[in-house]
């Protein structure tokens, strides 16, 4: 406990202030690395490909110039399927390494980046691991699994000076950035009230099974990492890792950082001032989760409150739409989310505002590819459209939600002190407890 105290003092003033205002207040940090030219190849190694981290292995050969090195995972099974499918995207795979073990693939000196695809509670470790080697990151969301690791991630990028993206792939696509920068011409009125859901009627947990031995293949202990260790069972593995408060956080980190990271950025928000949540085990009372598949989150602002609403295994959300982010101004309000942006007039407004829906028609996995990698080609931090700052915003405001709804509490946060008014709850909650001999580095 001593070393965690040591670290949030040391780390209080990274996370809470000016680094988590919006995309739009970058910050920045240069270093002695080389600029790679455009007519460079970039070498990618992936780690974790079993979900996204293959679709963000997609992602980056869409962009030319870049070329898959190497692949790791802890399921030798996971790791050769994804070798064979990447026969089907690459011409020339003859030199692509496979390892089990993200260590040795970060040793490898022709590696100019990684890729995090792991579940969540892995992130913070790799992410500084790979810094520390000396490579650039894109790590997938949410970036840190607790406020303390985001703080750590933001410390070890300025001190290795890396280039790092986070997955948040919403933010290069244009049909979102059309939809806030309309709502910053102040056309809808006085905002008031942002509503952020998240209504997912395919997701559900996995049944109650019993422990049982790890496939062949897995190296279990490896999987478990910093984690809690305890027996292996198939219904917290693979994607239901996410519904375990061991490695992830729910629906709040998975699909709310996406989300609410809109939200935010729309009102060009920094962090609340107070959180409250309440939910539960609803909808699968019988199945295998931690996590709530119901939860509703209020964060006060000084000038507006936004709402948080998710519920798993139902797709009638808000305006018919099974996620969005709703700007309820008193002239109108604006509706987005994947599929596109419309304006619906309020109908007692002298001031006429709509628009008709527009959709989308790009997409964003690639543009947020292309964006990184010329970010590590040029060092132009700055012009990243997810640095680790902003992906640790959201992440910290997705966090803050589920600390909430974890103490039972109406929480209140010291922006100054960037710490919550409830020192029991900071203890308990800001960072992470390591398991298993893993220690995360004071940076």
């Amino acid at each position: 406990m001593g070393n965690r105290r040591k670290f949030l003092q040391q780390t209080s003033g990274v996370v809470g202030g000016s680094l988590l205002l919006s995309a739009f207040a970058k910050k920045a940090f240069f270093g002695a690395s080389k600029p790679v030219s455009v007519s460079d190849k970039v070498n990618i190694g992936a780690i974790g490909i079993n979900g996204m981290g293959f679709a963000d292995v997609k992602g980056a050969l869409s962009v030319p110039g870049v070329n898959i090195v190497a692949l790791c995972d802890v399921d030798q099974n996971v790791l050769n399927a994804r070798f064979e499918d990447l026969k089907k995207l690459q011409k020339d795979v003859s030199g692509v390494k496979l390892y089990s073990d993200y260590r040795k693939l970060l040793e490898q000196k022709d590696i100019d980046a990684v890729i995090i695809g792991t579940p969540d509670h892995w992130h913070a470790l790799i992410m500084i691991a790979a810094c520390q080697a000396g490579k650039d990151v894109y790590v997938e969301k949410p970036v840190g699994n607790s406020i303390g690791e985001c703080r750590a991630m933001i410390a070890a990028k300025n001190k290795y000076n890396r280039v790092v993206q986070g997955g948040q792939w919403q933010r290069s696509q244009q049909h979102f950035k059309d939809a806030v920068d309309y709502v910053y011409t102040g056309q809808l009125g006085n905002i008031r009230t942002v509503k952020v859901w998240c209504y997912q009627g395919w997701m559900k947990p996995a049944a109650v099974v019993p422990d049982a031995a790890p496939p062949a293949g897995v190296d279990y202990a490896a999987w478990l990492g910093p984690a809690p260790t305890r027996a292996f069972n198939a219904s917290r593995f693979h994607f239901n890792f996410r519904w375990f408060w061991d490695y992830a956080g729910g629906l709040m980190t998975d699909w709310g950082v996406h989300l609410l990271d809109y939200g935010l950025l729309g009102m060009k928000a920094d962090v609340p001032k107070s959180i409250s949540a309440l939910g539960g085990k609803f909808a699968y009372p019988d199945l295998y989760e931690e996590t709530p598949d119901t939860l509703t989150t209020l964060y006060e602002f000084d000038t507006f409150n936004l709402v948080w609403d998710h519920a798993m295994g139902i797709d009638n959300g808000s305006y018919n739409r099974d996620h969005g982010i709703a700007y309820i101004g008193n002239n109108a309000t604006l509706i987005l989310n994947r599929g596109g942006w419309e304006v619906i007039e309020e109908r007692q407004s002298k001031n006429k505002v709509s628009k008709p829906l527009a959709k989308s028609v790009d997409n964003g996995v690639n543009n947020h590819w292309a964006n990184f990698i010329e970010g590590v080609r040029s060092r132009k931090t700055e012009n990243l459209n997810c640095p680790i700052e902003a992906g640790a915003h959201v992440a910290t405001v997705a966090q803050m939600g589920n600390i909430a709804f974890r103490s039972g509490q109406k929480l209140n946060w010291d922006k100054d002190a960037a710490k919550f008014t409830d020192e029991k709850i900071n203890q308990q909650y800001l960072m992470k407890e390591h398991h298993n001999g893993y220690v995360l580095p004071l940076v």
